[in-house]
């Protein structure tokens, strides 16, 4: 091999690996997105049964209080699930995808409260 075919080898090696890294770059993209839509997808079907729920009628006012203080502590639970799988659930950032596992101040404060 002669000088000229190992420069091309590498060159043409060069852009393969940037092609590569293109195109990871785009899956990774596509992924944070689709796991971002999944968390507000999850998020508007908690809403929904929420709303379900509430739309059922109660015969006793206590049963409603004791199912508010069931929805609250259900909130936080799916805010801290939320976090868990890696989103942010404070309002700066709220639905964003965390980099691995970093934390976030406003997010600890919001499930610390």
């Amino acid at each position: 091999m002669d000088k000229r075919e190992i420069y091309d080898g590498l060159k043409n090696m060069e852009t393969q690996t940037q092609l590569m890294l293109d195109k990871f770059t785009e899956l990774r993209e596509a992924l944070t997105e689709v796991m971002e839509e999944n968390a507000e997808l999850r998020i508007e079907n908690q809403h929904l049964r929420e709303f379900i729920d509430e739309q059922k009628p109660s015969n006793v006012e206590s049963d409603s209080n004791s199912s508010n203080s069931n929805r609250l502590s259900n909130s936080r639970k799916n805010l801290e699930n939320l976090f868990n799988e890696g989103f942010h659930v404070c309002t700066e950032f709220y639905g964003t995808h965390r980099g691995d596992s970093e934390s976030c101040i406003f997010c600890n404060e919001i499930l610390n409260r």
